[in-house]
């Protein structure tokens, strides 16, 4: 995709990789919408030249404050990138609640985004969905099970509409990061991989026509995985 000139959705634009993500889009010349739940972050965005949806997408009204924020727009990228981690603990019944929750802003918010505007983007001659998953989605680990279910099955949806619309211009891409430096990981030990480096990727990923984007590590646990998914896990583990 040639991204000068197109209008691009970008969840979670505000912080993290979704923030590089929307500034490297802009510095390849896209018109770039973000959405985020922090005020004081949006402003940021929007003084750097960014169109702003406030909005928190584990609630209705937040799936509604963007499709009103983009309706009627030549919106041509929508990349699904926000995302929350989860205190979920298996012999905890109380952390039900917040599992839940990252199970509506990770799985249902993109499915529900995907869904309602594609009619948006199949009005342009060439768009673009670009959803965010994550290595966890491959070799889950045991700290995060919620978190990575929510990955695998963000993986398996992205791979199942992209065969619906294999016969149309839009193109649909999973986005893989490892584990990358952000707030969400702030606490986590370990390698971690730029926030820069990976929407770098990512960014490549669309303009150059792939399916997948496996960035960093997540190229070696591809690999790994379709010859040994429990020393897969155990990478992850690691890393």
């Amino acid at each position: 995709m040639n991204l000068r000139g197109k209008l691009a959705l970008v969840t979670g634009g505000s912080d993290g990789i979704g923030r590089e993500i929307a500034l490297q889009l802009q510095g390849a010349g896209a018109d770039v919408i973000v959405t985020g739940r922090s005020a004081e972050k949006l402003r940021a965005m929007a003084g750097l030249g960014f169109g702003t949806i406030a909005g928190d997408l584990s609630m209705p009204a937040g799936i509604d404050a963007v499709i009103e924020g983009v309706a009627g727009k030549p919106l041509a990228l929508l990349v699904n990138n926000a995302g929350v981690g989860s205190e979920y603990a298996l012999d905890r019944p109380e952390t039900l609640d917040d599992a839940a929750h990252c199970i509506r802003t990770n799985l249902d918010a993109p499915i529900a985004l995907c869904t309602r505007l594609l009619p948006l983007l199949r009005a342009q001659p060439e768009a673009v969905i670009v959803n965010v998953t994550s290595g966890l989605a491959i070799a889950p680990r045991a700290g995060g099970p919620v978190y990575c279910a929510t990955k695998a099955g963000l993986r398996s949806y992205t791979q199942a509409i992209r065969h619906v619309l294999k016969h149309s211009h839009v193109r649909v891409i999973e986005a893989l990061p490892p584990v990358v430096e952000t707030n969400m990981t702030a606490g986590r030990a370990g390698r971690k991989m730029n926030a820069h480096d990976c929407a770098a990727e990512i960014v490549r990923g669309i303009r150059t026509g792939k399916s997948e984007v496996n960035a960093g590590m997540v190229k070696l646990l591809q690999l790994v995985h379709s010859m040994s998914p429990a020393l897969a896990r155990r990478i992850m583990i690691r890393f």
